[in-house]
Order: C-alpha cells, then structure tokens, then sequence
C-alpha cells in the first residue's frame, strides 16, 4: 500500500487517506463482549490512530512527508485535526493521514471519509476494498455476481449494495461527491484511480437532463409579455408529457413561478 501510495504522490496528487481499526478493535463487535456502544466506538477509534502511527511510519520510510491528524485530542501523539491546516499540509505536498474517525460514537470510517472529503473539497472519494467494485451480490459468495461500472446515489442507498453505510451516501450525495469503489490491494491501481482510468465502480449523481434546454425556455419566457408566458408554458407541458410517457425513471418538482412540471431523467 504505501508504495503506491508513494507512486501517487510523485505525480503532484494531493493524497488524505481516512483508516480504519478494525483489524485491532471494531466498536459493534466490542457490544457482543459486554461494552456499551459509546465505549466500543471510543476503542475503535483509537485503533485508528494505532493504525494510523504505523502507516505513516511506512510512509515516511519511503521518503514521503507524512502527518497524522486526529479528531480526538492527543498532542504527544499526533496533530488535532484542523481543516485549514489540513489543506495547507496537502498543498505543501505532505500525505495527511486522517485518524480518530469523526471523535463521536456511532459513525463509521465510512462516514468520517465522507465528512473529510467534502471538508477539503476533494476531487474525488476513493474507496479501497479487496473486490474491483460494487457488485449486486457478494462476489466473494456468489459466482454469477455482475459488477457496475457505475451507480447512482440513489440506486446505491435503495438497492442496499453495501458500498458505504447510508449516511456516509447521502452526505456525499447532497455534496455531489462523486465515490470510486476499487480493488486497493491490486499493484498500481491506485494510481490508474487517481490518472482516471475506468477501473471499479464509480457511484456519482444522477444525471440532469433536459435541464439546459429548461433553463433556456425559462430565460425567452421572463423577456416576453403575459401571453408569450402562457404560449411558453403550453408548448413546454406538452413537451415535457411527451418526454416523460419515453422516460422510465422520472423524479418531479414542483416549479413555484408557474405551476410546471420539472424533471430530471
């Protein structure tokens, strides 16, 4: 990992990595021995910042600059997360490692990644898994599991196709982070990720048609006089009826202006 890591990062890409602790401790699991959720998820993500010292060590090793920033205060150890400060690390082309999860009980890794994407307005989410993608079933239990080459925010949530707990999703989805599900163990494809080579499954917003096309209309009808604005709204109904009867998906707003249909496909 950190040598592809590395190999990134000579390209000029700015890198945060969000890690995990299950390997050392997983809060839910902690609650099947007797603790509480609130402690479990403490002791998970300590195990991040565990995690988080020993990849950064591997890192620096390989000659890379490295910080370790953590939402949980610990001053000996490690940085306290500060989003500027963060950003100014990654433009002076340290690799920050982001541990500690979000400091608060019941939010996942998932969520943390999410929250600090948006935060330092990354590009893009990448999420390193052992499979090259989102499947429809477990590949690693099904043989006639068919992969996607990409998905949408809300095919993802309502489909439960495990790429990232829902509020993880839906953080990203009103942000319009788009997410990248690859095979992080595979030599190399985290730098093909970050070059933009259509490697695993791309989760992004659906996309907006006949929204230029809207806008146009909207901006002939605000110039016109009362009876141009009927004529408008006329022609776009019967317009828009005639997109949505060839249209299998549709979701509806409601134009406040003038009472019209408004779509996206």
């Amino acid at each position: 990992m950190q040598k592809q890591i590395k190999d990134v990062h000579e390209k000029g890409v700015e890198i945060a990595i969000v890690i995990g602790g299950g390997n050392i401790f997983r809060g839910i699991s902690g609650m099947e021995k007797g603790f509480d959720r609130v402690t479990g998820d403490t002791m998970g993500m300590l195990a991040t910042i565990m995690n988080g010292l020993a990849l950064q060590n591997s890192i620096e090793n390989l000659g890379v600059p490295t910080r370790v920033m953590t939402a949980l205060q610990m001053p000996q150890v490690a940085e306290l997360y500060i989003r500027r400060k963060a950003i100014r690390h990654l433009e002076k082309g340290r690799v920050v490692i982001f541990a500690g999860g979000t400091s608060n009980p019941y939010f996942t890794t998932d969520s943390s990644g999410a929250l600090r994407a948006v935060e330092i307005q990354a590009d893009v989410l990448a999420k390193g898994t052992k499979v090259d993608g989102i499947y429809d079933k477990d590949p690693m239990k099904f043989d006639d599991a068919v992969r996607y080459d990409t998905v949408t925010f809300d095919e993802a949530i309502s489909k439960n196709l495990g790429v990232m707990d829902t509020a993880a999703l839906s953080l990203c989805r009103e942000n319009e982070m788009p997410i990248v599900v690859f095979n992080a163990l595979e030599e190399g494809n985290i730098l093909k990720m970050a070059q933009g080579d259509n490697i695993g499954t791309t989760v992004k917003i659906i996309e907006k048609k006949f929204e230029i096309c809207y806008k146009n209309i909207l901006i002939k009808i605000k110039k016109g006089g009362k009876n141009v604005r009927r004529n408008f709204k006329k022609k776009l109904k019967k317009k828009m009826q005639k997109s949505v009867e060839n249209t299998k998906k549709q979701k509806f707003f409601s134009c406040k202006s003038w009472s019209c249909e408004r779509f996206y496909a």
